[in-house]
């Protein structure tokens, strides 16, 4: 009798043992899901340029008098910014599940909702899990100086564009950058200024620069048509620079 009893006491013991580690190994599964879920970093898109373009130049102006005189003349330009760059356009695309090869078992493309675009001059992989705000006073100063725009006089500098605190929280793979914690700037709607869309941020990864806009659904920009995002990112300031400076595009969805 007691053999039998102990016999039923292990098989009772031994199942108990069994549905905790079935119920261990399905948590741990859980985890490790929730955990890729958090740290998915941002992707490079496949880009299709759809136009590039500059502000058309205007001849002189003609202005006359006769000799012996004396003109008082108020001048006004807006002379085009070849010390800054900026890139517009849309975000299409959605999540899929994929192997090393990108095929594909499942797509569910066209359900993002939110995102962020990101542009950093650095062709290296960028350290996400490390990302921060850039600061005006250090690393934003230095980008100045890498970038030639320490100029103490010009209005146009990288620091002094980004200025703005003002901005709503957001995730970089996973990792929160709390709201109004970043340099930002506001790119324009209808020709004007505004503070309440197209956000931009500076961020850091411990070396470079990455620069940041959160994605808008298809909303009027600067020139009265839709966008999903608008940009601004610095060009080579130096005197006599003829040449372009590449910049390297990711996109993110939540």
């Amino acid at each position: 009798m007691n053999t039998e009893k102990n016999r039923v006491q292990i098989k009772g013991k031994n199942r108990v043992k069994l549905v905790l580690a079935l119920f261990g190994s399905l948590l741990l599964s859980i985890l490790f899901l929730y955990t890729m879920f958090l740290s998915a970093t941002p992707t490079g898109p496949i880009m299709d340029s759809v136009w590039n373009e500059t502000m058309n130049s205007t001849s002189a102006a003609f202005f006359n008098i006769s000799g012996g005189y004396i003109a008082a003349l108020n001048l006004s330009a807006n002379v085009q910014n070849t010390h800054w760059k900026a890139f517009v356009g849309w975000v299409n695309g959605g999540f899929t599940l994929d192997d090393s090869a990108g095929s594909t078992i499942y797509d569910w493309s066209g359900t993002f909702n939110t995102g962020r675009v990101y542009a950093t001059r650095d062709s290296s992989t960028i350290e996400w899990d490390s990302i921060q705000c850039a600061d005006l006073a250090t690393t934003l100063s230095a980008e100045d100086t890498a970038m030639f725009h320490n100029f103490l006089s010009r209005p146009d500098t990288i620091n002094k564009t980004f200025q703005s605190g003002d901005h709503d929280g957001f995730y970089v793979a996973g990792n929160l950058i709390s709201p109004n914690s970043c340099p930002t700037l506001n790119t324009y709607i209808n020709d004007a200024a505004q503070n309440d869309d197209f956000e931009e941020m500076a961020l850091y990864d411990g070396t470079s620069i990455i620069y940041a806009t959160i994605l808008e659904d298809n909303l009027v920009g600067y020139d009265g048509q839709s966008y999903d995002f608008q940009m601004l990112v610095p060009e080579n300031g130096s005197v006599g620079f003829t040449g372009a400076t590449a910049y390297y595009l990711y996109v993110e969805l939540d």
